[in-house]
């Protein structure tokens, strides 16, 4: 590859001449120097040193973005947000995978503060363990201490900037919604139990069915990972251990169409035998057959409203912006079994179409 010297002696001016062409520096160059040095750059095909440009740059140019799988649509989603907002404002958006392990969560931390990014997003789930917490908020303070800005999308024990989708409003719109359509045995196609995320959707369903009398026992509940495999599974599961099941509530959308999967392999007619109720309304649920009732959440705006926290202006006190959820109602949810129908066979209220709640 060649150097920023080979740039400077092919169009014969000095390194630092070539550097301040390069790098748009304010000191002022003839007109005749900076066509040499880009021509020059032109001819070798030179490309900047992203590293020695960190160290000469007086500000930070990129930020680091930990998530747990950005092939996950949820994921995919809320990076898009991100993703528009760095885009506008020239930064460069560097993205962790951490497959949702606690462990290469933190190594990414001390990574992305090596690098000297910025800010650091972190838009995955927080966690149910007290030692990981304890060890991601020291890392996160010395990134603090040298200037990085911090911000976190959904409940982690961090304080700082965050953004926080109302999972647990969420949750309460699905069960009210099956509540209202007469369904009692309601099914749960949960996430892991360790994610804050899993523990916040269960709460406000738990709500929702206590309003109206009725509780949620474990044994209709079955943790999985929160994909379409793992909401395959454990439909599986709980249609073996209770064949009674009218209703069943999918964590996220993914797990959802798993959900709808299973459904269909067994022969039962969704939702005349079973409701299906997902979460997050990702672009596809709208696409599968029978169309899926969601949980909505803003993924994009999530991203959005994150990275403009982390470059915006610094504030004197954490900012925790609370983005709502609302029900979207398709085709996958009807009323339980031997509940009344009206003349034209349609659920006692309009129910069809992107209807939110």
């Amino acid at each position: 590859m060649a150097t920023l010297s080979d740039v400077a002696r092919r169009a014969g001016v000095s390194p630092a001449t070539a550097s301040r062409v390069i790098n748009g520096s304010s000191k002022p160059v003839t007109d005749e120097l900076r066509e040499r040095v880009l021509a020059a750059v032109a001819e070798l095909q030179y490309v900047p040193n992203a590293h020695a440009q960190l160290l000469a740059r007086s500000h930070r140019s990129a930020v680091g973005v930990i998530v747990h799988d950005v092939s996950d649509p949820y994921f995919a989603e809320i990076t898009r947000g991100l993703q528009r907002v760095a885009t506008d404002q020239g930064r460069l958006l560097m993205i962790c995978n951490s497959y949702r392990d606690p462990d290469r969560e933190l190594e990414y931390v001390e990574l992305l503060r090596g690098h000297q990014v910025a800010a650091l997003i972190l838009a995955g789930s927080g966690y149910h363990d007290e030692a990981f917490t304890r060890q991601l908020n020291e890392k996160l303070a010395a990134y603090e201490a040298t200037g990085g800005r911090v911000a976190v999308i959904g409940r982690h024990e961090h304080s700082g900037d965050a953004v926080m989708p109302d999972n647990r409003a969420g949750g309460y719109l699905a069960g009210r919604e099956l509540c209202e359509l007469g369904h009692r045995a309601i099914g749960v196609v949960a996430g892991p139990r360790i994610l804050t995320t899993t523990t916040d959707r269960l709460a406000g369903l738990r709500q929702a069915l206590a309003e109206q009398g009725h509780d949620l026992p474990e044994r209709r509940i079955r943790y999985a990972e929160f994909d379409r495999d793992g909401g395959a599974e454990a439909t599986a599961r709980l249609l073996d251990a209770d064949p009674e099941l009218t209703a069943i509530v999918a964590l996220n959308d993914s797990m959802a169409i798993g959900a709808l999967a299973t459904l269909r392999a067994r022969a039962t007619a969704v939702p005349q035998q079973v409701s299906v109720v997902g979460f997050d309304d990702m672009p596809i649920a709208r696409d599968v057959t029978p169309a899926l009732t969601t949980v909505r959440l803003p993924l994009v705006d999530m991203g959005v409203r994150a990275m403009s926290l982390v470059l915006g202006a610094d504030a004197p006190a954490p900012r925790v912006e609370v983005l709502p959820a609302e029900l979207i109602r398709r085709d996958t949810a009807g009323p339980a079994p031997g509940q009344r129908h009206d003349a034209a066979g349609s659920v006692p209220r309009a129910r069809r179409g992107d209807v939110t709640a």
